[in-house]
């Protein structure tokens, strides 16, 4: 038998899940809480195999309801069960621990099938929600254009940043204006800007330019 906890503020919420839940024979809601805080107490209490989150509540939200819990018990088996599909609350959600991601829109049906499969240890995340994540981690696996520059570019673009001329790089790093000249623009092609003000500003910008040379 699944034990089920559900935790939202929306009492026909609440009685419409506990209701269908009840006639399945492998589940069983042993509470239902009102808030996050409730939520929180009566996890730790009752150490239910699944736990059915709300995001937006009274007292205590969801996102925070669901660290605590997961802090305090990182056993803990939590599904998000929200009509929120936004970034703001979709990154946090998962970034806090939870296992699965469903929306209010699911049948009941499926939401007895995502606490089901949560119980045996797997993810069930709303296809939208599975897209996002993809494409945050795609942009997180993206190198940064300035990874492709030497340290000898590096030290150039710095001096750049610091409005000095290619005679005076050339200078202050020991080397001919013609190398300065080729840095240089290996250092726009690289960044994909246009010009020295476009090199400098993506320099502060990335936090490229230490302060004591800033």
């Amino acid at each position: 038998m699944i034990k089920v906890l559900i935790v939202d503020d929306h009492e026909m919420v609440r009685l419409g899940i506990s209701t269908y839940l009840g006639v399945q024979p492998d589940l069983e809601v042993v509470a239902q809480a009102t808030d996050g805080q409730q939520g929180l107490d009566m996890a730790l209490a009752l150490r239910p195999d699944v736990i059915l989150m709300d995001l937006v509540m009274p007292n205590m939200d969801g996102i925070e309801s669901t660290k605590r819990i997961l802090k305090a018990w990182p056993k803990a088996r939590i599904i998000i069960l929200t009509s929120f599909i936004d970034d703001e609350k979709v990154y946090p959600a998962i970034e806090a621990g939870a296992a699965s991601y469903i929306l209010k829109t699911a049948t009941a049906e499926e939401i007895a099938n995502a606490i089901r499969q949560t119980a045996k240890g797997e993810s069930v995340l709303e296809p939208q929600v599975t897209t996002k994540m993809m494409n945050r981690l795609t942009q997180k696996q993206q190198p940064a254009l300035y990874d492709d520059l030497t340290n000898r570019e590096r030290e150039v673009l710095q001096l750049i940043a610091q409005g000095k001329s290619n005679q005076e790089i050339a200078t202050a790093l020991f080397i001919t204006l013609k190398t300065v000249k080729t840095h240089v623009s290996n250092i726009l092609a690289k960044l994909e800007v246009e010009d020295r003000t476009q090199a400098a500003i993506y320099a502060f910008k990335h936090d490229l330019v230490k302060d004591d040379q800033a």
